[in-house]
């Protein structure tokens, strides 16, 4: 029994100890609030950042923040954080910084340093491509997997790349050059067939892959050190589709005319606004912004980087544009790989498609967060009762549908199938399209789109880090608010108060010595020294003299303790100038003019010392209500906690 009582005992004192308002992790208690060390080792570094912690530093910011805490506390007490202006700050300011939490940075830093490691290689590549776009028949779609199929196993048994492409490519633009592209680096393809070129070793080939618009095989000719761009400009002599020979050699005649011009000293911008039939760069003497491989046709790529030097001129390039004449203006390496390069790669890719890896990505933590799940639907019966509302006919009676069924919840939130007609009948591609493909693609997007709103909404229940600036702005914005009407306004107002503390503490304020002066702070030495000499036998109008010198000079006059003066090599004496002092590190030149000494300190009148008064007694005020506080709110600290924080 005695055996059995101990350990009831044990673990009663266990529970107890684990209940204590001063748990390990708990630096202090108000009343039946905690605070945590993790809460307050935060908001002392976000407030601390100078010199590292010290047990002085830790106990002074401690001493700050139950006062903070309590001050908050009083603020919920009196029920402001229901007042509307407050509700409305809070809700202006979590639509204004949630954007920052809406997307996966690792993901996306991931995908910079991808685009830059891509960016220092170029790869020369070939293509196979058999068209199969989404809206193809099955049958169609069948018939080009087919093709691609046939070409592939010729390259397996031992077919070159480029007889192949040829034979089978459905690329124009490269299946009479053996299926040869070009050059490529870092965003010269969509982000999925990118993956797939700098997936490929150089000298060999890829697998089969399927994109929306059909399938591809890429051989990898190719790589080398990125080459990284140029800034060039261009003369371009067009040639219209399906000219006649005759028309490609008058074509050709004048661009060898005007290259000839060029090479006997004619001005190339004059001639590019003069002849080039490039609408976008005539009118900026031809030049094009910077580009890279990839960017253009090949052979006007390989004829601006062959240029050796700047101000180089090609000779006429022909493409399937026309005849082009190029001036190399400058190249530029790859960057290295500085803070600048991938902040400005980090815009590149966030305008990308690749974006979408992350947000997907994004996607799917929330679906996880969210506790997101599917209701069973019959999704063709789903498609005609969506098809049948979109075109205003009366849906089909299937059971278990109808404008109340659920088709997903995230949360504790509920998603009917009335919120995704009103969606569809509102998002105009799916409305036009109708019919059972766009159902399920739209009602996919419906559920993306509601998932973004729902997490955004919500993101202080997800996020801590966002939770933790909400309830700091919305406790600073209630600690302002508290202290303006518990002590500011107050204080400020009682003015039987304010005089019954001057009285009670005169020996607090008092003038040290200084004098009556006027203090002129001027731009420069030059405008210092033209004041001077108009206010020299003419002081009586300093105003006026300092108005009519249009804001090039400051004025301000009363008394001041020699503290408050520019430091003077001169003693101080009425009707007498102080000597100039500069100030750093804007330059400004600063002298007094006084117009009455004290040598000593003498006490401050009421009127005098209203500011300090003031400010102290509000101190005074606060200090009192503070202690009303802890009284209804009993701090306790927990020592050993405060003893091991990190140093």
């Amino acid at each position: 029994m005695r055996q059995l009582n101990a350990c009831l005992l044990t673990l009663i004192f266990l529970m107890f100890f684990l209940d204590s308002p001063l748990d390990a992790q708990t630096l202090f208690t108000y009343g039946e609030n905690k605070v945590s060390k993790d809460e307050f080792l935060k908001a002392y570094s976000k407030n601390n950042t100078e010199a590292n912690p010290t047990d002085k530093s830790y106990r002074d910011y401690l001493n700050l923040y139950i006062r903070y805490k309590l001050k908050v506390q009083a603020a919920y007490d009196l029920r402001m954080d229901t007042v509307a202006s407050q509700k409305t700050e809070l809700k202006n300011f979590k639509n204004q910084v949630a954007d920052g939490y809406m997307t996966d940075e690792h993901c996306i830093d991931s995908l910079v340093n991808e685009a830059y490691e891509r960016s220092t290689k170029d790869i020369l590549l070939a293509h196979i491509y058999i068209a199969a776009p989404p809206n193809a028949s099955p049958a169609d779609t069948f018939k080009a997997y087919q093709k691609v199929t046939e070409a592939f196993d010729a390259l397996k048994k031992g077919r070159e790349f480029g007889p192949v492409a040829a034979e089978y490519s459905e690329d124009n633009s490269s299946r009479n050059d053996g299926g040869k592209i070009g050059w490529i680096t870092v965003f010269s393809l969509p982000y999925e067939l990118e993956n797939l070129a700098y997936a490929v070793p150089a000298g060999q080939y890829s697998a089969i892959y399927r994109s929306r618009s059909g399938f591809h095989v890429f051989e990898n000719l190719a790589q080398r050190d990125a080459i990284g761009k140029i800034k060039a400009a261009q003369i371009l002599i067009p040639i219209p589709p399906g000219a006649s020979d005759s028309v490609k050699a008058i074509a050709k005649q004048k661009a060898d005319s005007i290259y000839t011009a060029l090479m006997n000293g004619a001005k190339f911008a004059e001639l590019a606004k003069k002849y080039s039939g490039d609408n976008l760069s005539y009118q900026t003497g031809g030049e094009l912004a910077d580009f890279g491989v990839g960017k253009f046709d090949s052979a006007f790529e390989s004829a601006a980087f062959a240029l050796s030097q700047d101000g180089e001129i090609s000779k006429p390039v022909l493409t399937s544009f026309g005849y082009h004449i190029i001036k190399r203006i400058a190249r530029k390496p790859v960057p290295p790989r500085t803070k600048e390069a991938l902040t400005e790669l980090k815009t590149r890719v966030s305008t990308d498609s690749r974006i979408s890896v992350a947000t997907n990505k994004f996607l799917k933590m929330i679906y996880a967060q969210t506790h997101f799940k599917r209701s069973p639907v019959n999704m063709d019966q789903f498609s005609i009762y969506t098809d049948s509302i979109l075109q205003h006919k009366a849906a089909p009676p299937f059971p278990g549908l109808n404008e109340k069924t659920v088709l997903f919840t995230m949360g504790n939130k509920e998603f009917t199938v009335k919120q995704w007609i009103d969606y569809a009948k509102n998002t105009r591609n799916l409305s036009a399209m109708r019919g059972r493909r766009s159902v399920p693609e739209g009602l996919e997007k419906f559920i993306e789109t509601r998932a973004f709103t729902y997490y955004r909404e919500n993101l202080e229940s997800y996020n801590n880090e966002f939770a933790y600036q909400l309830k700091e702005f919305k406790e600073g914005n209630l600690l302002f608010e508290v202290m303006q009407k518990k002590i500011w306004d107050k204080a400020s107002l009682d003015s039987a108060g304010l005089k019954k503390y001057y009285n009670e503490h005169k020996d607090k304020y008092w003038w040290q010595p200084g004098a009556d002066a006027i203090l002129f702070t001027c731009n420069n030495e030059k405008s210092a020294d033209n004041l001077k000499s108009l206010l020299t036998g003419n002081f009586s109008n300093w105003r006026n003299i300092a108005d009519s010198l249009h804001g090039s000079i400051q004025a301000d006059s009363g008394r001041f303790e020699q503290a408050q003066l520019p430091k003077s090599d001169n003693k101080l004496e009425a009707g007498q100038f102080s000597s100039m002092t500069q100030t750093v590190p804007d330059n400004t030149v600063s002298f007094t003019y006084v117009i009455k000494t004290y040598p000593e300190k003498s006490p401050r009148s009421y009127l005098e010392a209203r500011g300090f008064v003031i400010n102290d007694f509000q101190n005074f005020m606060e200090d009192q209500w503070i202690a009303q506080l802890k009284l209804k709110y009993p701090v306790k600290i927990n020592e050993a906690v405060v003893s091991k924080l990190p140093k």
